[in-house]
């Protein structure tokens, strides 16, 4: 057996830390293993902590006394330890959950920007540069997350970001062969828009990029609300066919005519993405109808080209402790920052982030569509897997 290298060092960079936040369920695993009862752990040491807000049921300062790590008061003094070198080898910036404010189209106005630019600001004066996860989409906004990912190639460190989602169980455990000829594809998801709407849009976007040619961009954006969701269904926008495909792999919803209760859900929609190359694709919000169900209601259908039999799964989330998905997102980070290569490409999430932003525009804006001339992003799908391993135990924290 190879024997275990010393861990790696790794500062986080957070909003707040409380049970069952991004931050309890991605920094937990570093501190206490993979499945919360210390059993396996990532090959990671956490060492330093930059806290943005301490709600009543904060657990950080209890956590650090526990775990011997330090809460400092800046992110600059986490990174290096308060010396003068960047003296960590990763950097995990977690910008979800707390209490911040929200613009007129609804984002919340997470710091993830400000977390990252005090990280590469430190990087570029001590001119060392490590690996650096972001936590779900980069920013609330385009401006931001094309800054963000521009800044990384500057400065040229492994960079990624993004949902759980890519990365957990498929049930059944659905792999679109790279290359393969996908002509069109409809997600399901639920709601909040702008937090799940992300979840849903990275479960689409890690199956659309395995299409030949791999991903070359999106051209426009509509989101559909109340009859006119149904309405561009019934003239072919997108497909039924596809859409009732991945609506049987949710695992609990409401009774009766899921076209009636939706429509007037102000939380449900369907979003139209126009791709460069006229791949076809939607995501179906269903507020009102579906529920969360056993391992959450994100499902995918697809329809290849000379395949008779469409392709759909669900992605499982586990509920409550230990929550598994998230280990398969630090297991993707840990690679990263033992290797020093990002194990998927995070124009994937550059990509979602922009066409999330424009969803935004197009609700606030009553249906509008809206064109992204911005998007235009290329990139190739990687071969990094997802969970195909038994669910780990519930565990009681």
């Amino acid at each position: 057996m190879q024997a275990r290298t010393e861990p790696k060092r790794v500062a986080a960079v957070i909003t707040e830390y409380r049970r069952w936040s991004h931050a309890d369920l991605i920094i937990g695993k570093i501190l206490e293993g993979f499945g919360h009862d210390r059993a396996a752990f990532p090959n990671l040491r956490l060492v330093s902590m930059f806290v943005d807000q301490f709600p009543k049921n904060d657990m950080s300062r209890a956590l650090a006394k526990q775990h011997n790590f330090t809460i400092y008061d800046n992110i600059a003094d986490a990174v290096t330890l308060g010396r003068k070198e960047v003296a960590v080898d990763g950097v995990l910036l977690i910008g979800e959950h707390g209490r911040y404010d929200r613009n007129e189209r609804g984002q919340i106005l997470y710091p993830r920007r400000r977390f990252f630019e005090s990280v590469t600001d430190v990087f570029a004066k001590h001119r060392r540069s490590v690996p650096v996860f972001n936590d779900k989409h980069l920013s609330y906004n385009w401006a931001n997350a094309r800054w963000m990912v521009d800044r990384s190639r500057e400065l040229m460190f492994p960079f990624m970001s993004g949902s759980s989602l890519p990365v957990t169980w498929r049930r059944p455990s659905l792999r679109l062969s790279r290359g393969c000829e996908l002509v069109e594809a409809v997600q399901v998801g639920y709601g909040p828009f702008e937090g799940y709407g992300f979840h849903a849009l990275e479960s689409l976007q890690c199956m659309a990029e395995r299409r030949r040619g791999g991903e070359t961009g999106v051209r426009a954006v509509t989101c559909l609300q109340g009859e006119a969701m149904w309405a561009a269904m019934d003239r072919g926008v997108f497909s039924r066919d596809l859409l009732e495909a991945a609506m049987a792999h949710v695992p609990a919803y409401a009774k009766g005519d899921y076209r009636k209760l939706t429509v007037k859900n102000n939380e449900a929609g369907v979003i139209i993405i126009e791709y460069r190359d006229g791949f076809k694709a939607a995501v179906a919000m269903l507020n009102g109808w579906v529920y969360e169900g056993d391992g959450g209601a994100f499902t995918f259908a697809g329809r290849v080209r000379g395949e008779d039999r469409i392709a759909s799964c669900q992605f499982y989330l586990q509920q409550p402790d230990p929550f598994g998905h998230f280990a398969g997102l630090l297991r993707a980070i840990d690679a990263m920052i033992q290797t020093g290569h990002a194990v998927y490409p995070v124009e994937r999430t550059l990509l979602t982030t922009g066409i999330l932003d424009a969803v935004m525009i197009s609700k606030t804006e009553k249906n509008r569509r809206v064109e992204t001339p911005h998007l235009d992003i290329r990139y190739q799908p990687s071969e990094w897997g997802f969970a195909t391993d038994a669910l780990p135990r519930l565990v009681k924290r």
